[in-house]
């Protein structure tokens, strides 16, 4: 129950819960504090005295806001509301002198830093700093870390604000980073020169106040003023991160996490943000045709003629890749069924229930985790599979919730009880009332799938973890076949192939391929169509607890490369099956006239769908979906810095320590 408090700030009466603490009444009220350490999502350090107030009636000295509740503060002699200024001589004068000291040590690198323009002590110094220094004593210099190949460092820039090293002990769950010294020779380091080992660490990038942390594979490649900013969503797993991508001309220079409470917070994983240089690499520019046994260069009639020709008359069959937009997992559906053909989305066997939305993607929502008390993981290893949804399920076990696995056993940043790796630990597990359970795709690939969701729904709350971005919508649109993709593609002629990567086609069939790479599907094609990837078309991806968000188009595609949806409505012209749209709204009407919910962006939906029936339970081990976290889609294959991430991650797992 909140404890309501009265405050008055800089003369504005507000009533406040009395645990807030005065930075944050002061937001509240609509005043801006400075501040270096301080961040909502983290805990409070209180060491760098920039969000300095004035508490009238308490000590003569100014307040650290960020360490003061409300309900510390002593009202008025007549029983007033307490009094804080945020903008006194007092504040003032304090603040300068904070930032003097900041600015003793700090280097003159403003115009070399890859923080300038972004940086809160440029920024902060315009406001509080003077323009000479009272000392001249020499600046001390402190030696460079290697945290590996993410995050570059000048720790001579460093504040010591302590924020890199919160978040990867609270967040992201590792050790490896700390501050030793008193005064003068105080200073963040890794523990015995460790690089970070954290799917999550590029984080510590956006948090740090000053350059002394700043991405390294985007140094000195553009400033930010020369960026131009596309909100949009990341596909890189299910979770549907909200991201920010900035754009230099056509390139794609960075990834940036937006704010999104219900979906990621402020984080995104390593893969999430540092995929773009695989947006480059081994793109399909160009339509191809194989002629004699070998894939030749062809003009888009001509690809457009060879896939017509060859899809005529024939028994066809869609499948659906894991980063496809709705729309696009729409047109294939309508085109393939218009031709007598079946479609599949499960690429990878998953036992999903057609139809029913509460068996596929689950009763509850990713908030939920917050305020659940007891989560039980079956079959899945979240910290691969959805890096942030991992660091909701630690912040929830932080606040005291207790966690159970039933699969392998793996390091997911937390204690948890490890029931066992089979079906049989599966089978006598009991749940709690308020019980959170989260399903993962390691868990439903096998001939018993749809038993373990039945047993998974009965223990309480469910959500089902999705590896791929394109599988809720595909679900939703209903592409999808009885009896999963052996049943679609069972005597089919001709495949149509749109971005599924990682399914091995049998010789035989005529196979057209759909993609952005040149991945597996496109060495197996007859004939290669290239589409665009998720930064160069606007599409609708309904994430893993079955919110509808749009991502948007931040570039375009390279060479002779299209849209998605009009690469298949151009295919269906030469079909004479023509689809009824000619452009993306329209598509987007059929489809909401369709799928109604997914009209509801941003909303999660609530899900109907009978209970499943219960089944016998298989013997069978759980097996983990993702072996690589950094190689699981065919952007992130494409991209050096993924495959030297990966490398990196294998010799880590290799290497025995001295104590073993």
């Amino acid at each position: 129950m909140s404890d309501l408090r009265k405050v008055n700030i800089d003369g504005t009466e507000i009533e406040v819960d009395g645990a807030m603490t005065l930075i944050q009444a002061c937001e509240q009220a609509g005043i801006e504090i400075p501040r270096f350490c301080y961040h909502e999502r983290l805990s409070i350090a209180g060491n760098c005295r920039m969000c300095l107030v004035e508490v009238v009636g308490g000590p003569p000295k100014p307040a650290a806001s960020c360490a003061m509740q409300v309900k510390d503060l002593r009202p008025g002699p007549e029983g007033q509301a307490p009094q804080v200024k945020t903008n006194s001589p007092m504040v003032k004068k304090a603040r300068e002198g904070v930032m003097e000291f900041l600015l003793i040590n700090h280097p003159l690198d403003c115009p070399i830093c890859d923080q300038g323009g972004e940086c809160d002590l440029q920024d902060q110094a315009m406001a509080y700093g003077v323009d000479f220094s009272r000392f001249r004593e020499a600046k001390r210099a402190v030696d460079d870390l290697d945290l590996g190949p993410l995050v570059g460092t000048a720790m001579t820039r460093c504040i010591s604000c302590t924020r890199c090293v919160r978040f990867t002990s609270e967040v992201a769950g590792i050790t490896q980073m700390g501050q030793t010294g008193r005064g003068e020779d105080a200073e963040i380091t890794s523990y015995l020169n460790e690089t970070l080992d954290s799917n999550l660490q590029g984080n510590i990038i956006d948090l740090c106040p000053v350059g002394a942390l700043t991405s390294k594979p985007y140094a000195f490649s553009a400033r930010p003023w020369e960026l131009t900013k596309t909100e949009t969503i990341d596909v890189m797993d299910a979770l549907g991160s909200n991201i920010r991508v900035d754009t230099k001309g056509r390139e794609v220079m960075r990834i940036l996490p937006r704010n999104h409470d219900g979906v990621n917070e402020e984080w995104i994983s390593d893969k999430s943000r540092f995929v773009w240089d695989g947006l480059r690499r081994q793109r399909l520019d160009r339509p191809y045709v194989r002629v004699d046994g070998k894939l030749k260069p062809a003009t888009w009639p001509e690809a457009l003629e060879a896939a017509a020709a060859a899809m005529r008359g024939k028994t066809v069959a869609g499948l659906i890749g894991d980063l496809v937009s709705v729309e696009a997992a729409y047109a294939l559906k309508q085109l393939i069924e218009s031709l007598g053909g079946k479609v599949e989305a499960r690429t990878d066997n998953a036992r999903l229930p057609i139809g029913n939305r509460a068996g596929y993607v689950g009763t509850a929502s990713i908030e939920d985790i917050d305020t659940a008390r007891e989560i039980i993981l079956i079959g899945t290893n979240p910290r691969d599979e959805a890096p942030v949804l991992n660091a909701r399920i630690r912040k929830a076990w932080l606040k005291g919730a207790t966690v159970k696995l039933v699969g392998p056993a793996v390091d997911l940043t937390f204690d948890y009880d490890h029931l066992g790796t089979d079906r049989a630990a599966l089978d006598g597990l009991t749940a709690g009332e308020d019980a959170l359970v989260i399903v993962g795709q390691g868990a439903l690939r096998e001939a018993d799938g749809l038993a373990v969701l039945a047993k998974a729904q009965s223990l309480g709350a469910m959500l089902v973890l999705h590896s791929a971005a394109a599988r809720v919508g595909a679900m939703d649109i209903g592409a999808v076949t009885e009896g999963g993709m052996a049943a679609a593609i069972d005597g089919a002629e001709v495949i149509y192939n749109l971005g599924a990567d990682e399914v091995d086609i049998a010789p035989g069939a005529f196979v057209i391929y759909q993609g952005s790479h040149g991945d597996r599907g496109a060495h197996r094609a007859d004939v290669i169509l290239p589409g665009a990837a998720y930064t160069e078309e606007n599409g609708l991806f309904v994430n893993t607890e079955g919110r509808p968000q749009l991502a948007m188009r931040a570039s375009f595609a390279p060479g002779e490369a299209k849209e998605n949806w009009a690469v298949l409505r151009a295919l269906s012209a030469e079909l004479g099956a023509k689809l009824a749209y000619d452009s993306l709204a329209q598509l987007r009407s059929a489809l909401i006239k369709d799928v109604p919910h997914l009209a509801k962006i941003d909303t999660v939906i609530e899900n109907d769908g009978e209970a499943l029936p219960p089944e016998p339970l298989g013997t069978a081990d759980f097996l983990p979906t993702v072996r690589d976290f950094y190689l699981t889609n065919p952007i992130a294959r494409a991209s050096q810095l993924m495959a030297d991430l990966s490398a990196q991650a294998l010799s880590r797992r290799d290497t025995k320590i001295a104590a073993e």
